[in-house]
């Protein structure tokens, strides 16, 4: 509690008085929980020093005058004041000055909460004079300790109020979290403010309805009223808080029909406002039947202050339902970006393991070809997962050069090594909750493998240059092209390693293993491709389905993808051919052109074959010619690596930079 000073005039007082304010003053800084016995106290000293028949507080109910304090004790047998001293207080208000009426003085007190003032009944000894001085310093000392009392209080309802705001989340969900927090919200008021009923009505401005929650004897817990109708129309118009006592105020006030259909008799009420964050009005917070007699000011306050974090509290609420709504549809739309589609007998297979295994921590390892879609079966486990929310992180193995595949994985601190200028968080940290793809797993070095296989022990990563060991919560998902038990054999892959990841195996077959799959898949790309460029789906005539059907597709279902991008840009008919495929030979794909590019075959006579610019024809020609190459090699890169005389990491460090794809 702050010191409290005595009150202005003092020196003109008698040293009784003085002596009085001293002492109160000192016991209130040393036991400030009530000040009416003190209080009391000074009232008796004041009463027996003045000489004065009797002194009071009276405070101004709704109706009447009622005495807070009397000296003496006896006085206050009878709560009622007669009319002459009625008049006398009302006139002291009146004119915000001490007032003389017969043998009643008054002191008005300034009270924020509620209008007070010290009645003073004279005897026919009483020094007036002396007596109007002694009131006036009196009725300001009463009003310092009052403010006192009231700002502690203040102190102990915000105290409550935010103990109270603090639980309001707990146990509160997605599904039918609005109205559960609208519950415990409403409790707290009830309990604070100790009333029978409160409700929160928030506004659904677009069809002119307060919708009010809880609704107790309403079907569904919630009740529907105008906008316009009653106090609570009336707080959401004037944005004013509206208090009603019934008796003293206006009784067509009231929404009757209301309390009909609730069965509840309203007998007081207060209304606030609730206001949003950027100063719009949300709704209103209303509170019924006070237990102990009507609603005041100080209830407002309080009711005030639960409204402020009520807003906030429900804003929040909706923000997040609404984040969860966006990232709800963001993981669906995800998801069907890696559908896994065919119907093959084998790949049906892969969907039932992959449905029994998602909801699993099992660690799984994809085989198939270069091609055949291994990250595809990767992210629909992942997005079938509970981590579905969380991160999908790839990461190619066969293109992490030893020295930097500690840092790639595991991250590492500033200053670690000669160009880490900034900390930097590991492919295993950007993971953390959700799935990490190590693709080609296979061409990891035995450091590597050696370094993998402890955090996948340990569950904690160590960042280069760095000794803080970093918890993360990451499911691994290998692939591999390479028969991993024949590298255990040659002592090139680790065989502990091995049994971590391959907890499950998924095994892809290649394409032209899927019979009647390549249509399927052909078509599904047809449409993926023309609904990103916003053309007609050109359909695929009798002799287009015998060539793709005939094909041996080495690059599997990446060479598709790729012949069925180049159709989409570069064939403009509605019906595609054969030879719009340009599928040469039996065992040969004629690789496709980079979005946005041209390949010479595609050209029309009078076009340029390559583009003016020196770089961006150097560009396409290095794209084109990887291409090539891996097609020749049946997709397998490593052997395509040794053909351009390109070491495997550097040759998938070059598809990266021209913008490649470059996935499993």
């Amino acid at each position: 509690m702050a010191l409290m000073s005595p009150p202005p005039s003092s020196s003109r007082q008698p040293q009784w008085l003085l002596a009085a304010t001293k002492r109160l003053l000192d016991q209130l800084a040393v036991a400030p929980a009530s000040s009416e016995p003190l209080l009391s106290e000074l009232l008796n000293s004041f009463r027996q020093q003045a000489s004065v028949a009797a002194v009071h507080v009276a405070v101004q109910a709704t109706d009447a005058w009622t005495k807070r304090l009397s000296a003496p004790e006896s006085a206050a047998d009878s709560q009622s004041l007669s009319s002459a001293a009625e008049s006398c207080l009302a006139e002291a208000l009146d004119r915000e000055c001490v007032t003389r009426q017969n043998e009643w003085l008054a002191a008005p007190i300034s009270d924020t909460l509620q209008s007070s003032v010290l009645l003073v009944q004279l005897q026919a000894e009483s020094p007036i004079e002396a007596t109007a001085l002694a009131s006036e310093y009196l009725a300001a000392l009463i009003a310092m300790v009052n403010q006192s009392d009231s700002d502690r209080l203040r102190i102990e309802q915000l105290a409550k109020v935010f103990s109270a705001a603090a639980h309001w989340y707990d146990d509160v969900d997605d599904t039918d979290g609005e109205s559960s927090l609208l519950h415990k919200i409403a409790d707290t008021a009830v309990e604070l403010l100790h009333c029978q009923r409160a409700s929160i009505f928030l506004w659904d401005k677009r069809r002119k309805k307060l919708i009010g929650r809880p609704a107790i004897g309403i079907e569904g817990d919630s009740l529907e009223v105008p906008d316009d109708a009653g106090v609570v129309g009336e707080t959401l118009a004037s944005g004013q808080i509206q208090i009603w006592n019934q008796g003293s105020d206006d009784e067509s006030r009231v929404n009757r029909q209301v309390d009909q259909d609730l069965q509840f008799a309203t007998q007081s009420l207060v209304a606030v406002p609730l206001i949003g964050r950027k100063g719009q009005t949300i709704g209103v917070f209303e509170a019924l039947n006070k237990i102990d007699g009507g609603f005041h000011n100080n209830d407002a306050i309080v009711l005030t202050d639960l409204a402020t974090h009520a807003a906030v509290a429900i804003e929040t609420l909706r923000s997040q339902q609404s984040l969860t709504v966006s990232r709800d549809r963001l993981i669906q739309d995800a998801a069907g970006q890696s559908p896994l589609i065919g119907q093959h007998p084998a790949i049906e297979a892969i969907r039932q393991t992959a449905q029994r295994v998602a909801k699993t921590e099992l660690s799984v390892l994809v085989l198939g070809s270069n091609g055949t879609g291994k990250e595809v079966v990767a992210k629909h486990l992942h997005y079938q997962s509970d981590r579905r929310s969380g991160p999908f992180t790839a990461v190619n193995c066969a293109a992490l050069v030893e020295s930097l595949l500690e840092s790639e994985l595991f991250g590492h601190e500033k200053g670690a090594f000669t160009d880490a200028s900034s900390a930097r968080m590991g492919q295993f940290e950007m993971a953390n909750g959700g799935t990490l793809f190590l693709d080609e797993i296979g061409d990891m070095s035995p450091g590597g493998q050696a370094k993998l296989l402890r955090v996948l022990e340990q569950r904690e990563v160590v960042r280069v240059g760095g000794s803080t060991p970093i918890p993360v919560d990451v499911r691994v998902i290998a692939a591999t092209n390479q028969p991993l038990e024949d590298l255990i054999e040659q002592k090139r892959f680790r065989q502990d390693l091995f049994f971590r990841l391959n907890v499950v195996a998924v095994s892809l077959p290649d394409l032209k293993d899927r019979g009647e799959d390549v249509l399927v898949l052909a078509e599904h790309f047809l449409h993926h491709f023309c609904s990103q460029i916003g053309r007609r789906v050109p359909a695929l005539n009798d002799s287009a389905k015998q060539a793709l059907l005939g094909h041996s597709w080495p690059g599997n279902v990446r060479e598709l993808r790729n012949t069925m991008e180049r159709i989409c840009y570069l064939t403009p008919d509605d019906q595609i051919r054969a030879a719009d495929l340009q599928l040469t030979g039996a065992n040969q794909a004629q690789p496709a052109s980079p979005v946005g590019s041209v390949t010479h075959s595609a050209l029309t006579p009078g076009i340029q074959a390559w583009p003016a610019s020196l770089n961006e024809a150097t560009r396409l020609f290095q794209i084109e010619q990887i291409r090539n190459t891996i097609a020749e090699c049946g997709g397998n890169v490593t052997e395509a690596a040794e053909k351009l005389e390109l070491h495997r990491s550097n040759l998938y460090r070059k598809m990266k930079q021209l913008g490649m794809d470059s996935e499993g």
